[in-house]
């Protein structure tokens, strides 16, 4: 697969589907992707001192709970190195956290009662505006900062949509992002609003694109 930058300079990128031997690789670009995103700030309280830990210690739970759950999780390799990573929930899971115990109790024991709290009061509202039938969703995403700006994002983006489309059982794909600068990115590739919600003094967008079984999402390129 090619993201369409590609020239001699650029080495060919390839997708890889990801297991367990991936997970240090996989915390770590997470954790640079969604320590500076506005929600992950109000959530986790950055103006508190260990903000940085409860990011990671919560970033690392999600990897451990949907690598349990045997949940699909993608990534884009380039000369050997992992550089984006992706986690899908399946149309089925519709996954309820606070039934998640020991999920839980771990999140007490290292980002606190206050943030989990506040996490599963933000989990359970996106949960009460996915659409119906079924719908995929994009827990998380993210690109090493050092590869941004490649069009690795929307190659990982276009091979997510694809295997979304191979399930018969999905109607779509849901994400959400506190940061407005990506909205137009989510736009281009077709999302549209399914609404908002609201996090302090912003507002978190839930994002919705219809995608067909058996529809082929296919890179730029």
């Amino acid at each position: 697969m090619n993201d369409g930058t590609e020239n001699k300079n650029n080495p060919q990128p390839i997708i890889v589907r990801l297991d367990g031997s991936a997970r240090n690789e996989a915390i770590s670009i997470l954790v640079h992707a969604y320590r500076d995103e506005p929600t992950f700030e109000y959530l986790f309280d950055h103006r508190r001192p260990g903000y940085q830990q409860r990011v990671r210690a919560t970033v690392r739970e999600l990897i451990d709970l949907y690598f349990g759950l045997n949940q699909d999780a993608v990534g884009v390799l380039v000369n050997d190195t992992l550089v984006a990573v992706a986690f899908i929930g399946e149309p089925e899971l519709r996954l309820n956290l606070a039934e998640q115990i020991s999920w839980r109790i771990r999140m007490v024991l290292t980002a606190g009662f206050a943030c989990t709290r506040r996490y599963l009061d933000y989990h359970e509202k996106i949960r009460e505006m996915l659409p119906q039938p079924l719908a995929h969703q994009l827990p998380l995403m993210g690109v090493n900062p050092n590869y941004q700006n490649k069009g690795y994002g929307r190659l990982l983006l276009s091979t997510v949509e694809k295997l979304c489309a191979e399930n018969p059982r999905g109607s779509g794909l849901v994400l959400d992002t506190g940061n407005s600068r990506y909205l137009p990115f989510y736009e281009s590739e077709g999302f549209r609003s399914l609404g908002t919600i609201r996090l302090g003094s912003f507002e978190d967008h839930i994002l919705f694109r219809e995608v067909r079984p058996g529809e082929a999402a296919v890179a730029p390129g």
